[in-house]
C-alpha cells in the first residue's frame, strides 16, 4: 500500500528541470511542480485538484482527497518565496490542467520518475 511518506520520497527524487514550470532550483525542489504533482497524487489517492492565485499573478494546486482532508506536497516552497495565497480556491479538473501541452509534458515525465522510484525497494 503507497504511503503520503513513500510518495513524498518519490516526489523529492523525481522533480528535477524538466518536471518544473519555469526556472529549476535544486534547493527548493517542490517550487514550480505543483500541477504536475496535483495530478500525479490524484492518480494514486482519487479526489479533487484545487487552484489559487497567488500575490505574483501566478497559481498553486493541491489536492483535497476523497475523505475531505487536503495535501500538498509542494507547499513547503513558499517558506523561499514572497508569494501568498489569495483565497480563490477553486476546483480545476484533470482535463483542464492536462489541456496545456507543455503541462502534459511535465506530467508525464514526472509520472514516469514516480513510478521508477515506486518500484525499487
Amino acid at each position: 500500500m503507497l504511503t503520503f511518506k513513500r510518495l513524498g520520497e518519490a516526489f523529492l527524487y523525481a522533480w528535477n528541470e524538466e518536471t518544473c514550470q519555469g526556472e529549476w532550483n535544486p534547493q527548493i525542489p517542490s517550487l514550480n511542480q505543483c500541477a504536475v504533482t496535483a495530478l500525479v497524487v490524484q492518480d494514486y489517492f482519487g479526489g479533487e485538484m484545487i487552484r489559487c492565485s497567488l500575490s505574483d499573478n501566478d497559481s498553486h494546486y493541491w489536492n483535497r482527497l476523497p475523505d475531505g482532508n487536503e495535501i500538498d506536497f509542494t507547499f513547503s516552497q513558499f517558506a523561499y518565496t514572497n508569494q501568498v495565497e489569495m483565497d480563490d480556491n477553486v476546483i480545476r479538473t484533470r482535463e483542464y490542467v492536462l489541456s496545456f501541452p507543455d503541462t502534459l509534458q511535465r506530467y508525464k515525465l514526472l509520472k514516469n520518475e514516480v513510478e521508477y522510484y515506486l518500484r525499487t525497494p
